[in-house]
C-alpha cells in the first residue's frame, strides 16, 4: 500500500475514533453519526452538501418508508393474523413449532424490518411453547437466527440498502431482489437446515426465568418471589391508620412496594397512592425481609398467608405479565419510575431480567434498556391496554384469543405485496416504489399519518444518514482506492471466491461488534472500490458483503433481535456463539459452493 497522504491519515482517524466510540457504548451511536458528520465538515474532507447529503439518500428514504409498511401491517392486523395460526399449527411437537416459527421469521424478513418480524413472532411463538411444554430456550434463538438469515436474501434490508447505496455513489447499477435471492437465498435454506437438525443438539434446554413464574398460578408462591412477597395486617392502634399511602412511612423510608390492599374481602389493584389506610387493612408488599419487619414497629403484623391462597384466604384477581421491552420502545433510557407506569398502566414491576439475572429490589430505580423483560403484577384489564403501547412486548401466558383479519388489513396486505412485486420487478427505483407505498397506506387509513410518524425509527435514519459520508469520504480521498489496492493482491493469492470469502469474513466479524448497518457502510465502498481496480463484479461482491452484515449470529449486541428474546429464552451470550458459530460455518460453505454456480465473478 502506498503512503498515505494527511486527509487519507485524518480519514482513518475518524473511522478508528467512531469504531471505538461504538465498540466502547459509551457514547450512543446516534450522537457518534452526528459528530462524524461535523468532523468530516470541519477539516474540510467533504463539501457542505456531500456532509449532509445522507438525508437525501434514496436509502434513507426507502428504510422510512419500510417502516411505515411495516406499521401498517401491525396496525391492521396482518402480521398478528399469521402469528395466531402459526402458534395454533405448532402445537403438540416442539420440533414443528421450531420449524413453523423459524422459517416464518425467515420469510417475513424477506419483506419487512427483522426487528418488527421478530416482535410480532415472539409474543405468539412464547404463547405457543407455554401451551405444548416446550422450553422457550428451544425455540426463541431459531427464531431470531431466522430473521437474520431471511434478511441477507432481500433487498429490503438496512444493510443491503446500504450496500446498494454504496454501488451506485460510485456509478454502478443499484441492486434488485433478484441479486440477493439466489445466492442469499440459498445460504438462508442451508442456516435453516442446520437450526432444524443440529439446533436440538446445540440449544440449551433451559427454563426461562420469567416463564417459570408465569407457569404458577398462585402469586405469592410464584418462582422465589415468596422471598420478597409480605402481608402486613394494620392494627387499630397503628399509627398508619389514617396516612394517605404514598406519604407513609412505607414507601417513603422503608422503600417497600404496596402490590395490592385487600378491604372487607375487596382487593384493589394497584391502590389508589392517595388512599388513605384503615384499621384491618392486608397490605400485600413486595421488599427484603429486613425493611418489611420494620413495619412491625409501626402497629402492623407481618406475615405469609395460607399454601395456595391469597390474602387471608381470598385469591386476589391478579394477573402476571411478562414484558419486553423492545428496541424501538420510548421506555429506553428512563425508569419505571420517570415513565410513571404504575400510574399510567396499573401494574407493578416485581422483578426484571438482564444479562442472564433476576433483579428484584428497587425494580422501578432501573434505567432500562433493549431486551429488558420485566415481570409485572396487575388487574387483568390493564395487560391489554399495556400490550398496545409502542416498542413494549406483551408476553402471553396462555391461549390468545382468534385474531380476524378485517378489510383494512386485506387492503394493507394486498398494497404491501404490490409494492414488493414493482420494486422488485426494477421498472420503478424501490425508493420511489417504497414512498408510494407508504402513502398509499395512510391514504386508504391503513394507518394515520401521526401513527406513521411514529412508527418511523429516527434514530436509525440518523446513524445511517449520519454515517454514509464516510463511504463517500473513502473515495473522495482515495483512501478507498489505496486500501482497494492492498486488498487486491489478495485476488491473485487466494482467487476471485476466495477474496470474495475474505470480504464475507471481514463483515461477519465487523457485524458482530456493531452491527450490520455500520458495517455495511465500512466495508461496503471498499468492497465495491475493489473490485473495480481488480476487475471482478462489483454488484457481486456488494452482495457478499451485504449478506455478510446480515449473519448476526455469534453476540447478542450483533442485532437488536437477538437481545430481543435474550431474556424471555434464558440465553447467556454463550449459547449465541455455540448456535451461531455452526450456522455460519454452514452458511460460509453454502457461500463457497453456491458462487460459481449462481451468480458472476
Amino acid at each position: 500500500m502506498p503512503d498515505l497522504a494527511p486527509q487519507e491519515l485524518l480519514l482513518l482517524a475518524i473511522l478508528a475514533a467512531a469504531l471505538v466510540a461504538l465498540l466502547s457504548q459509551r457514547v450512543r451511536a446516534d450522537l457518534v453519526a452526528l459528530l462524524v458528520m461535523v468532523g468530516l465538515g470541519f477539516f474540510e474532507l467533504l463539501a457542505p452538501e456531500e456532509t449532509v447529503a445522507g438525508f437525501a439518500s434514496p436509502v434513507v428514504i426507502t428504510i422510512g418508508a419500510l417502516f411505515v409498511i411495516t406499521a401498517a401491517l401491525e396496525r391492521t392486523g396482518v402480521v398478528a393474523w399469521v402469528a395466531e395460526r402459526l402458534a395454533r399449527a405448532s402445537r403438540g411437537s416442539e420440533r414443528r413449532m421450531v420449524f413453523l416459527f423459524t422459517v416464518s421469521g425467515a420469510l417475513l424478513s424477506l419483506a419487512m424490518n427483522n426487528i418488527a418480524a421478530a416482535a410480532i413472532l415472539l409474543p405468539a411463538a412464547v404463547g405457543a411453547a407455554r401451551l405444548g411444554g416446550v422450553r422457550e430456550s428451544r425455540l426463541l434463538l431459531p427464531l431470531a437466527f431466522g430473521t437474520s438469515l431471511g434478511g441477507g436474501a432481500t433487498l429490503f434490508t438496512s444493510a443491503n440498502l446500504i450496500v446498494s447505496g454504496s454501488l451506485e455513489a460510485q456509478g454502478e447499477r443499484s441492486l434488485t431482489l433478484l441479486d440477493f435471492l439466489p445466492l442469499g437465498g440459498g445460504m438462508a435454506v442451508a442456516g435453516l437446515v442446520f437450526l432444524l437438525v443440529a439446533g436440538p443438539r446445540l440449544l440449551p434446554e433451559r427454563d426461562s426465568l420469567v416463564g417459570a413464574a408465569l407457569a404458577r398460578p398462585d402469586l405469592a408462591a410464584t418462582y422465589r418471589l415468596v422471598e420478597r412477597l409480605w402481608e402486613v395486617r394494620l392494627l387499630p392502634d397503628s399509627p398508619l391508620v389514617g396516612q394517605p399511602l404514598a406519604t407513609s412511612v412505607i414507601g417513603t423510608r422503608l422503600g417497600v412496594t404496596v402490590v395490592a390492599l385487600l378491604r372487607e374481602r375487596e382487593a384493589r389493584l394497584p391502590p389508589d397512592p392517595a388512599e388513605r389506610l384503615e384499621a384491618g387493612d392486608i397490605l400485600l408488599v413486595l421488599g427484603r425481609e429486613e425493611r418489611v419487619r420494620q413495619l412491625e414497629l409501626e402497629g402492623t403484623v407481618v406475615g405469609r398467608g395460607e399454601e395456595g391462597q391469597g390474602l387471608a384466604g381470598v385469591r386476589l384477581p391478579v394477573r402476571l405479565t411478562e414484558v419486553v421491552v423492545g428496541p424501538r420502545a420510548n421506555a429506553v433510557g428512563q425508569t419505571l419510575k420517570e415513565l410513571r407506569f404504575r400510574q399510567k398502566f396499573g401494574m407493578t414491576a416485581l422483578a426484571l431480567w438482564r444479562g442472564g439475572r433476576s433483579f428484584r429490589t428497587d425494580v422501578g430505580d432501573f434505567v432500562l434498556q433493549p431486551g429488558d423483560a420485566l415481570l409485572m403484577v396487575g388487574a387483568a384489564g390493564p395487560a391489554g391496554v399495556l400490550a398496545k403501547e409502542p416498542g413494549l412486548i406483551v408476553l402471553h401466558s396462555g391461549e390468545a384469543p382468534p385474531v380476524e383479519l378485517g378489510r383494512k388489513g386485506l387492503v394493507a396486505a394486498f398494497l404491501t405485496l404490490a409494492v414488493l412485486l414493482l420494486s422488485a420487478s426494477g421498472r420503478v427505483p424501490i425508493g420511489e416504489a417504497m414512498l408510494s407505498g407508504a402513502a398509499l397506506l395512510v391514504l386508504t387509513g391503513c394507518l394515520g399519518m401521526d401513527e406513521a410518524y411514529r412508527a418511523i425509527e429516527w434514530r436509525t435514519l440518523l446513524i445511517i444518514a449520519g454515517l454514509m459520508p464516510l463511504g463517500t469520504a473513502l473515495v473522495a480521498t482515495g483512501l478507498a482506492v489505496n486500501l482497494a489496492g492492498g486488498l487486491g493482491g489478495a485476488v491473485g493469492a487466494v482467487g476471485p471466491i476466495g477474496f470474495a470469502a475474505v470480504l464475507y469474513l471481514i463483515a461477519v466479524g465487523l457485524t458482530q461488534a456493531v452491527g450490520g448497518q455500520v458495517a455495511a457502510l465500512i466495508v461496503g465502498p471498499i468492497a465495491v472500490t475493489t473490485a473495480q481496480a481488480v476487475g471482478l463484479n462489483p454488484p457481486t461482491l456488494a452482495v457478499v458483503v451485504a449478506i455478510g452484515c446480515s449473519a448476526a449470529f455469534l453476540t447478542p449486541i450483533s442485532h437488536p433481535v437477538n437481545l430481543l428474546v435474550m431474556a424471555s429464552g434464558g440465553y447467556t451470550p454463550r449459547d449465541y456463539a455455540r448456535v451461531g458459530i455452526g450456522v455460519l460455518a454452514v452458511c460460509f460453505l453454502a457461500l463457497l459452493a453456491l458462487l460459481p454456480l449462481v451468480t458472476p465473478l
